[in-house]
């Protein structure tokens, strides 16, 4: 976690914020212990997890079935809905169909990019994938005409083009829906069972709500 507004990074004081760290301190204070940040590419993420050079991730790290091999999952907290992005300037790219011998950028190590290799690249045709360590760094390079999209969730973007100006849209329905959740280690089945108490608790007592509004400036949808 680290590099991903507004879900996880580091404020003006270098400290670790966002969502995602206001969730997991929530986690913490219910477990009754000290919290540690470990800033980690979401690439090593699983790595790191399985290395125990961390305890659990709460990353935006979205459920899938292959995944639920490697780790355990929480109950979701968040569904993000993931949508194309595209330069302001475009005009031939107005859904994945369009994608073909076009180059997309795509996080490094994400469903996304699974996604884009083993669903939609067999269903619409060949195209060049670019994969990138953070959302900024792809957004440049969209926002340059370096890559000719990427797709991504709007709660994502609303920070990063407002602080650096980029000119960029989405375009079309929503490709998917993702639901994130928090990661332990395998045989942990009673962390897990603790922190999905936690989660329904904070969303009874009207936490979860007052994080989410802080964060995504609306109220979180009914579930």
């Amino acid at each position: 976690m680290g590099t991903y507004q507004p879900y996880n990074f580091l404020n003006e004081n270098q400290e670790m914020d966002g969502f995602d760290a206001d969730i997991a301190k929530e986690i913490a204070k219910g477990l009754d212990v000290d919290i540690e940040f470990v800033s980690q590419e979401f690439s090593g993420m699983i790595a790191g997890l399985k290395a125990n050079k961390f305890d659990m991730v709460v990353s935006q790290m979205t459920i899938t079935e292959d995944r639920k091999k490697e780790m355990l999952f929480s109950d979701p907290y968040i569904t993000n809905q993931v949508k194309v992005i595209v330069s302001e300037t475009n005009t031939d790219i107005l859904s994945v169909n369009d994608f073909p011998g076009k180059q997309i950028g795509v996080g490094l190590g994400t469903n996304d990019e699974t996604y884009l290799r083993t669903v939609l690249m067999p269903e619409v045709g060949d195209f060049e994938i670019r994969t990138y360590d953070d959302v900024i760094t792809s957004l440049k390079d969209l926002d340059a005409g370096r890559i000719d999209a990427t797709i991504n969730n709007l709660y994502a973007l609303k920070p990063v083009i407002e602080t650096n100006g980029f000119k960029i849209k989405a375009v079309g329905d929503p490709v998917k829906s993702d639901q994130a959740g928090i990661a332990v280690n395998l045989g942990n089945e009673t962390f897990i069972a603790e922190v999905n108490r936690i989660l329904a608790e904070i969303k009874e007592d009207g936490t979860y709500r007052d994080i989410f509004v802080k964060w995504f400036g609306e109220e979180p949808p009914a579930e």
